[in-house]
């Protein structure tokens, strides 16, 4: 695995081969403009670079499948940089979703425990989990702006300050107030939407509902739509296009 990568490893640079077949099977890559897709094809080295890849469930790690991930990865840092993942190394790929047994204490005492299904998970200062099953779908999955990759990436980017609260570390606390205030209330107007839809039969959202669930989570899933499908994440969520654009894509 990454021979190629081996070899040159003071200046990495992906099989030409190998970097196309990806933007053909995730054409929401190839969408960029020119000049970023350079930059991405470099940024994506560094991060194979950078990384450690560990196949779960008998689960064997191609060049393929590791360059899928990268490169969905930084997308979200391809104009911040991949210092925004230096706190960690590890990436733990399934092959399908995972069950993990959850435990709990209420403000009683009782003891409640339930299994929740995860498509990936984050650690603060721990490995990434993804599941190969929708990482490989993701190019068709766009459509529906769903992407797991960068779900569980952007959670890494919300925390670099240490909370998980929908609010990546910003320069000034009027930015952060400004952040707050446009995030919160696209969600509360999700929720409604959603709430709308699932108890009186209204229309629902094309977002995936499971933005709802929590602040942080909102911010997650909107942030796959943005990166996957823009024009139509822009339809239901202008101002986060703006807000998001302002941070992922700043201007020099």
């Amino acid at each position: 695995m990454w021979g190629w990568l081996r070899r040159r490893p003071r200046a990495p640079d992906l099989p030409d081969a190998l970097w196309q077949a990806t933007l053909a099977r995730y054409p929401f890559l190839a969408e960029r403009e020119p000049q970023e897709l350079v930059r991405l094809r470099d940024m994506s080295a560094q991060f194979l670079a950078r990384k450690e890849f560990h196949g779960a469930g008998g689960l064997v790690i191609t060049d393929e499948m590791a360059l899928a991930i990268a490169a969905q990865a930084v997308l979200p840092v391809l104009h911040l940089g991949l210092s925004w993942y230096d706190d960690f190394v590890g990436i733990v790929v399934h092959p399908d979703e995972v069950v993990a047994r959850r435990t709990t204490v209420d403000d009683t005492g009782i003891v409640h425990d339930w299994d929740e299904v995860l498509a990936g998970e984050t650690m603060e200062g721990g490995p990434v989990m993804l599941n190969w099953h929708d990482v490989a779908h993701a190019g068709s999955t766009a459509e529906t702006g769903f992407n797991v990759v960068i779900h569980e990436f952007v959670h890494k980017i919300d925390l670099r300050d240490g909370a998980a609260n929908g609010c990546p570390p910003l320069p000034s606390r009027a930015a952060r107030l400004h952040w707050l205030a446009v995030l919160e209330a696209s969600y509360a107007r999700f929720c409604e939407q959603v709430k709308v839809a699932e108890r009186f039969g209204g229309a629902t959202p094309w977002l995936d509902d499971y933005g709802a669930t929590a602040l942080d989570e909102f911010f997650a899933v909107a942030c796959e739509a943005y990166f996957v499908n823009r024009s139509r994440f822009t339809k239901d969520f202008p101002e986060l296009t703006t807000l998001f654009d302002g941070f992922f894509r700043p201007r020099r």
